[in-house]
């Protein structure tokens, strides 16, 4: 077979048109570095949306992969394998909580968490205890119980009907809560830091209204902590910043050391929930999957990832706010660790393809905001050579509007 050329015209005859992609062929990574087939290095403010927490190219995740590939690589659910327990005690370990279940991506944990939450409520004897809600501006995957769950209408339109018993609490608002939840809830999904929707944390008000809640209407609190979990916020799940202590936790994209991996992690009420039969998977997980987890996790703790996080955030955050007092297209910066949104007057798409220009690669979301996901192992330099394309942008942008 004669190779195909990499180009964005080749993809458009051999793939569905799900996905805008820049128009970089990407070889291999080095640290904070993409590297391109023509050899020009960029700076990933992306990190594979998330996915890779240690950059590229660490040696520890590397030899943990690459042990474990020698020894097995699929074995399925059928035996016991020492990655897989090895990972689930060190994820009960960080979070406090009693037991785990391996799926492949985010979506399928929250499936699983669905159907946790139904079918505890049916072990509870409540038989109308069928609805499932989640919070306005969230995205919690594309399969159809997470897509139930998701707020925006451009992952939803064309796809209906959704999961029945499912809907929307107004985010933050304390009022739509109290209005939305009842002996008919089964569960409450929430991204302590939504990243799809443009990087908002709930209000420590809001949450110690769902825990009160809770206790009235006997609830689950499904913390969703795929693309704010293992560091990225400053502490190892987001939640752990607003004092709540959630029945589960749902965790993936960096998860497997960019592998595909996720877990739902449960509390000790929701040990013996699921039964033989009840839910599985082929590929959840995965020994080698679960060999890089544990090495990402350990390098995150042995480095001081979680610090780092942090700390550059909290930089980073100060020289944004200087930009914003020259630029005024930015409207407004919200950082939780290295998890930051940038909010401007336009649609953000405009900066990611003049920073692809600067070699810098950026994200947009929720069509306005500038989302910045970078390795947690980013330096100081690094993060400043960000902000500097940042300025250079937006400086000669005001230029092309002034004539000067």
């Amino acid at each position: 077979m004669k190779p195909l050329p990499v180009t964005l015209e080749t993809e458009k005859t051999l793939f569905f048109h799900n996905y805008a992609r820049l128009p970089l062929t990407i070889t291999h990574g080095q640290g904070c570095w993409l590297v391109s087939e023509e050899g020009t290095r960029y700076l990933d403010m992306i990190s594979g949306i998330g996915v890779n927490a240690l950059g590229y190219g660490d040696k520890r995740l590397l030899q943990a992969i690459t042990e474990q590939a020698g020894k097995l690589i699929h074995a399925s659910n059928l035996f016991l394998m020492k990655p897989q327990f090895d990972l689930a005690a060190k994820l009960i370990e960080v979070s406090g909580l009693s037991k785990v279940f391996f799926a492949n991506s985010g979506t399928e944990a929250i499936e699983a968490a669905i159907k946790l939450s139904r079918k505890r409520a049916a072990m509870s004897g409540y038989d109308d205890k069928k609805e499932v809600l989640s919070l306005s501006n969230c995205f919690h995957g594309r399969t159809y119980g997470a897509m139930s769950l998701t707020a925006k209408a451009k992952y939803t339109d064309g796809f209906d009907p959704l999961l029945p018993e499912t809907g929307m609490i107004e985010f933050n608002n304390i009022a739509d809560l109290e209005a939305k939840v009842s002996e008919k809830t089964a569960g409450v999904f929430i991204e302590p830091v939504q990243g799809e929707g443009g990087i908002h944390a709930v209000s420590s008000a809001f949450v110690e209204k769902l825990v009160e809640l809770r206790k009235r209407f006997d609830f689950l609190i499904v913390a969703d902590e795929i693309q704010a979990g293992c560091g990225r916020t400053g502490k190892f799940f987001s939640y752990m910043h607003f004092g709540l202590q959630p029945d589960l936790v749902c965790l993936a994209k960096p998860l497997g050391g960019g592998l595909p991996l996720a877990a739902v992690i449960g509390s000790e009420k929701m040990a013996d929930v699921f039964s033989y039969g009840n839910h599985g998977t082929t590929f959840g997980g995965n020994p080698v999957a679960c060999a890089a987890g544990l090495a990402m996790i350990e390098a995150i703790e042995a480095d001081g990832l979680m610090d780092n996080a942090s700390n550059t955030g909290k930089a980073m955050l100060a020289a944004l706010r200087e930009l914003a007092l020259r630029h005024p297209q930015i409207l407004d910066i919200r950082q939780y660790g290295l998890m930051i949104g940038i909010t401007v007057d336009k649609e953000a798409r405009v900066y990611v393809e003049k920073a692809l220009q600067k070699h810098v690669l950026i994200n947009a979301t929720s069509q306005n905001v500038i989302r910045l996901l970078p390795p947690l192992t980013i330096g100081r330099e690094e993060a400043q050579r960000c902000i500097t394309v940042l300025d250079e942008i937006l400086t000669e942008e005001n230029k092309e509007k002034t004539g000067l």
